[in-house]
């Protein structure tokens, strides 16, 4: 789950890590009146999004009084940002954060992931910070420290001492920087973040260490632990038939293609993509209505796919296990009923009571394609929409 930059500096000044002073604004009159606050100029406005890049497309400006910070808040409300992580649909700015301005000395990147191979956290750092780490990555990839923390041994001074000898920072900005670190880390772990990120962590001309900006993702996996994190959800970010996916318990996520799948398993849906390219065609989504679904959760989720109107065909795939094929072809010919499907339909279905299902499809009068296996499914859909 994302989370907007004033939502993740609230959390970071309740655990001690220093950020900025700043408030929000939803309205021009409101940016004024924080941008008067802060007590010193320059201030800087800035447009909240769950998206990247905001600074080169135009969302984050500095104003030198509060009728210049009322009009910018003027143009950004409202407005669509478009930026390399948004594609080009954009994004509504609803939200701005106003914060104060900082004697900037130097910036710097800092960023903690998880690495799935290993096990291990990484903390990477940089003293390209204000770039795009991935363009550091690929211009100057010995610029990028990694430093490579156990989950179970936890952060050591060693760790600390890689971070801030590697960025070449001693005395007080050293000090600064690893007692920062400390504290990121301890957040990120506390919070099961799976990426925190800030670009740039600044240091000042009194050489303290402040994250001047800061992006947080949580593990959706994790969020029943943590009831405060998932009341910071903005649905208004996501994509609406992902949001309505979440609703019914299905984990669906759109993509550019026009076929639309339906499968039980995350590893088999994203084979079930694979063998989609692999004939030629472009899969329209990612939807894994899992193990336990129920017909109620079946007919959701053609719904969903069928808002879509990119989908031009639809491909089930369901192994039968947890899922009987017999009480998902009873859920597909109840959604068909209900929701009236008017594109093809190619099913490959295999597992427990797979004949009761094939009986149950073929007898419900529906238009319905079968297939041998998975190979001569992706093989059919890809041909019906070509």
């Amino acid at each position: 789950m994302k989370i907007h930059e004033y939502q993740a500096k609230e959390l970071f000044r309740a655990h001690g890590i220093a950020v900025p002073e700043g408030a929000v604004a939803r309205t021009p009159g409101e940016a004024a009146f924080r941008a008067a606050g802060m007590g010193a100029w320059p201030v800087v406005v800035k447009a909240q999004i769950h998206a990247g890049g905001r600074g080169k497309a135009g969302g984050v400006k500095l104003v030198n009084s509060a009728e210049e910070a009322e009009d910018v808040a003027s143009g950004l409300l409202g407005s669509i940002l478009v930026t390399h992580q948004t594609g080009s649909e954009g994004k509504e700015v609803h939200t701005l954060l106003v914060e104060e301005g900082l004697d900037i000395a130097r910036e710097l990147y800092l960023g903690i992931v998880p690495d799935r191979t290993s096990g291990d956290i990484v903390i990477m750092a940089s003293s390209e910070g204000g770039t795009e780490i991935e363009e550091v990555a690929e211009k100057s990839p010995d610029k990028i420290i990694k430093v490579r923390v156990g989950p179970l041994a936890g952060l050591w001074p060693s760790h600390l001492r890689q971070v801030t000898f590697g960025l070449g920072l001693e005395g007080r900005a050293g000090k600064a920087v690893s007692a920062l670190v400390q504290k990121l880390f301890a957040f990120f772990v506390a919070k099961d973040c799976s990426l925190l990120e800030i670009n740039p962590l600044v240091i000042t001309g009194d050489e303290e260490a402040v994250a001047l900006d800061a992006k947080v993702d949580f593990d959706d996996n994790a969020l029943y632990r943590h009831a405060e994190i998932s009341a910071l959800r903005d649905v208004t970010e996501e994509a609406p038939l992902e949001v309505e996916a979440s609703r019914h318990r299905l984990n669906y996520i759109s993509l550019d293609g026009n076929i639309g799948n339906i499968v039980n398993g995350a590893g088999l849906a994203m084979a079930t993509m694979d063998l989609i390219k692999m004939a030629g065609a472009e899969p329209a989504n990612f939807l894994d209505v899992g193990g336990g679904a129920t017909s109620d959760m079946v007919e959701n989720a053609f719904r969903i796919l069928l808002k879509d109107e990119k989908v031009k065909g639809v491909l089930i795939n369901i192994f039968g296990g947890i899922l009987r094929c017999d009480i998902f072809a009873r859920g597909v010919v109840e959604a068909a009923s209900k929701t009236g499907i008017s594109v093809p339909v190619v099913v490959r279905m295999e597992g427990t009571n797979v004949e009761e299902g094939r009986r149950i499809l073929k007898e419900s009068g529906l238009d319905l394609q079968t297939a041998v296996d998975l190979k001569d499914a992706t093989e059919k859909i890809a041909a019906i929409v070509a």
